[in-house]
């Protein structure tokens, strides 16, 4: 029987999906637990149905990324301190 994934934590849960490593719903629920959904960010396609960049929605990842290594920059740099 399966464990109540909803009731796990997440450290919980990881070590769980990395002993039963086939467990879908198990990688499922880890990707899909409230303390990484929240986390996630959705880009745009970057290139358009003919094959053709779409200028405006690559300076939008490039930025999005840009911000993204800022913080994990500043978290690093706070956790060094």
């Amino acid at each position: 029987m399966k464990p109540n994934f909803t009731e796990m934590s997440r450290p919980e849960l990881k070590a769980y999906v990395l002993e039963h490593r086939d467990d879908l719903d198990a990688i499922r629920a880890l990707f899909h637990h409230p303390d990484v959904a929240g986390k996630w960010v959705t880009m745009p396609p970057m290139f358009d149905a003919t094959g053709q960049p779409i200028e405006e929605n690559i300076r939008f990842c490039e930025e999005a990324l840009r911000k993204k290594i800022e913080e994990e920059d500043r978290k690093k740099n706070d956790r060094a301190s």
